[in-house]
């Protein structure tokens, strides 16, 4: 499992133009003004104006640029090569001023030096591509002011003990071993040419909560919604707020929230 990371770099190597080019991304409504970011995170993060923003894990940009829009010094830092080279792009293109990081998540400090920043930003499907939480909750810690916030939004664990159609309870629920897959396709198109091994981990809420509590922060905020606001698993049906799965509706955890700071 040494080379997981090469392997998951590969996989969002390989899904970044798929993604860019999809309309479940939108780029040319966003390149013209749309923003990428949803009400759940919006209302969590207030008004940014001016404030020092580090975005984990931010695929190609897109958030990193909406919330540089809003008038936040952002940073943003992802695995894939491929993905922060668009985010540059993209932010030249718009005229922004966002600084994009090439690295694994784990290794901001080698980049970061002793930065500390207002808010600390990651959401949607990001701590699964983790083996394990304590690291990444001491470089939440150590980079986050004293007076600053972690803004945390994330697919409920739950979610990610099913089978990819929803049928059964095919995974763990607690972290006990890396998640081995071959894939076939992308949440954006589950028909495109794609086939990629990749890692991934399932985190429960115990284990979020250990790893920020341990790294001397405390919870201000958790909540847990029934709904997804992206239409990116199988078998959805469009509610009022976003996406819940067939036959399930309103008895799933989906998506929860979390706003942490220095004790």
């Amino acid at each position: 499992m040494e080379n997981y990371l090469e392997i998951n770099r590969k996989l969002w190597n390989a899904k970044t133009d798929v993604h860019f080019g999809s309309d479940f991304y939108a780029v040319d409504a966003f390149l013209k003004g749309d923003t990428s970011l949803k009400e759940i995170e919006l209302d969590l993060l207030g008004d940014i104006k001016g404030k020092r923003i580090l975005h984990l894990q931010c695929h190609f940009g897109q958030d990193s640029l909406s919330l540089a829009r809003m008038g936040a010094k952002v940073t943003g830092v992802d695995l894939s090569d491929q993905a922060i080279a668009k985010a540059k792009q993209m932010n030249e293109k718009l005229g922004l001023d966002a600084e994009f990081i090439c690295c694994n998540v784990y290794d901001i400090d080698q980049h970061l030096n002793d930065e500390k920043f207002d808010i600390i930003f990651a959401t949607y499907g990001t701590i699964g591509w983790l083996p394990e939480l304590g690291r990444w909750a001491q470089l939440i810690a150590q980079h986050l002011q004293k007076d600053g916030k972690l803004v945390f939004v994330e697919f409920h664990p739950v979610i990610w003990a099913f089978d990819d159609h929803f049928t059964k309870i095919e995974y763990s629920y607690f972290n006990k071993e890396a998640i081995y897959e071959i894939t076939e396709g992308t949440y954006t198109d589950r028909k495109a040419p794609l086939k990629n091994e990749s890692y991934s981990w399932n985190h429960p809420l115990s284990e979020v909560f250990k790893s920020l509590l341990g790294n001397g922060l405390r919870i201000d905020h958790f909540d847990e919604y029934d709904y997804s606001p992206y239409d990116c698993f199988p078998k959805t049906v469009a509610m009022e707020k976003g996406y819940q799965i067939q036959g399930m509706e309103g008895n799933l955890p989906m998506v929860y929230s979390i706003i942490a700071r220095h004790k």
